[in-house]
């Protein structure tokens, strides 16, 4: 197991900036997601950390080691790929034991470090087979030995379950998670699929344009978003982000109007502000409340439902966006209906013209 930091890490590519100033502690043995819209750097970071790209200024250190010079095999990390990379011509045994191969162990240690990561994969019965008889899963499971054989201070993983289907990759997603509890390394993955970065994680990155925009385990970047984007990429469905102004501020809060008719007091008196300033309101769709009477409410008509066994999703009509709002599974409500939606203040974030929060309960 090992550490990594990235102190002021920057990467250009000609004159775009692509990483800028990312500052990054990641704690020995612990399982961190990078995770972002496609282009914004987290693969290029990823990669970085490997030695696969230069950096133009800025350090990484793995295990208090300053590595920016080191070449990537002698920096302790084995990285497994969004392609499986698999050689075609070889069984799944040789595969795996590639790596050592090259290093020219004695036959008896690879054989013995093949079927023991064999074992740790479940695939011991696969061992003769050659790719081409391998199933999705299968062959990233295989990758995935490939990588672990070398016994690595570090894993990463770059998107490894984005060519699976999604039952694969719900497996996958548990298998790489219990495989992470087994041995107990540090692991860094990338994803752009925020559901998998909220089911694994420890501990989340999110990126926005190269810039870090904020840092922390999974429920606390749900429940406390710093900034509007974190806030609308975090969650599925997304966070609802309505456009609104501050109508009233007092020493003890202020109140904002959206959608016309609703008027909502909130606690607090943020400094950064005023009365009249555009805000943007964000509320999760389990934190609205369908005719239930509570709150105060708006009231709009449904365009779309959503019935997923354990819970229904309404998109109820509005300018811009449909808002979406979350009922019980068993809700009777259908496409045309006219629905009340409650807002509940202590669950509302607000966030400034800038985007970041000025207010969250």
């Amino acid at each position: 197991m090992a550490s990594i930091k990235l102190d002021k890490v920057n990467k250009w590519f000609d004159d775009k900036h692509i990483i800028k100033d990312v500052t990054l502690d990641i704690k020995s043995g612990s399982f961190s997601v990078l995770v972002g819209p496609s282009g914004c750097g987290k693969s290029t970071l990823l990669r970085m950390i490997a030695g696969l790209e230069d950096i133009n200024n800025g350090t990484v250190s793995i295990d208090g080691l300053v590595v920016n010079e080191l070449a990537p095999k002698h920096r302790s990390v084995a990285m497994v790929f969004q392609s499986y990379a698999l050689f075609p011509h070889m069984t799944v045994f040789e595969n795996i034991a590639f790596g050592l191969t090259i290093e020219k162990r004695p036959k008896d240690e690879i054989k013995e470090r093949v079927f023991e990561t064999a074992r740790i994969l479940q695939i011991e019965e696969l061992l003769k087979r050659k790719p081409k008889q391998l199933s999705g899963g299968q062959k990233q499971r295989v990758a995935i030995g490939r990588a672990i054989i070398r016994q690595p201070k570090v894993f990463l993983f770059d998107e490894p379950l984005s060519n699976l289907d999604a039952s694969l990759r719900v497996q996958m997603r548990v298998e790489i998670a219990r495989l992470h509890d087994q041995i107990g390394a540090t692991m860094v993955y990338v994803t752009h699929d925020q559901t998998e970065a909220m089911t694994m994680a420890d501990e989340i990155v999110v990126l926005d344009k190269g810039e870090v925009s904020q840092i922390g385990p999974p429920i606390s970047l749900y429940k406390k978003p710093a900034n509007e984007f974190v806030g609308g990429f975090i969650g599925s469905p997304k966070m609802n982000l309505i456009d609104s102004k501050v109508s009233k501020k007092s020493k003890q809060g202020f109140e904002v109007g959206l959608m016309k008719s609703v008027n909502l007091a909130m606690n607090g008196s943020p400094d950064n502000i005023n009365i009249g300033d555009d805000i943007r309101l964000g509320i999760r769709p389990e934190d609205l409340w369908v005719n239930s009477g509570k709150f105060k409410s708006w009231k709009g008509k449904v365009i779309i439902v959503e019935r997923l066994g354990s819970s229904t999703f309404l998109y109820i009509d509005k300018e811009g966006e449909p808002l979406i709002a979350e009922t019980n599974a068993e809700s009777n409500i259908t496409v045309g209906d006219e629905v009340e939606v409650g807002f509940d203040p202590e669950k509302c974030h607000i966030f400034n013209s800038d985007g970041q929060i000025v207010s969250a309960h």
